[in-house]
């Protein structure tokens, strides 16, 4: 059964129980992964590492090799 499936299922039975419907799939993944961004910087600054953006880190080294032509 997909996530839609399931998703249509629960609806039905929300409706007909009077609770709740339940969220989307697929609403909150965004800001899940935002969070574990975010907890990840944290991290990285009480280990002593910069908390900024990886990806940020990565291109200055990349950027800043000596050993290009």
């Amino acid at each position: 059964m997909t996530a839609i499936e399931q998703y249509l299922v629960d609806t039905y039975r929300a409706s007909q129980h009077g609770t709740p419907m339940p969220p989307p799939p697929g609403r909150d993944d965004v800001a899940v992964l935002r969070a574990a961004r975010t907890y990840e910087q944290f991290r990285a600054v009480l280990d002593g590492a910069p908390g900024h953006h990886p990806w940020r880190s990565a291109l200055g080294r990349l950027l800043t090799r000596r050993d290009l032509p």
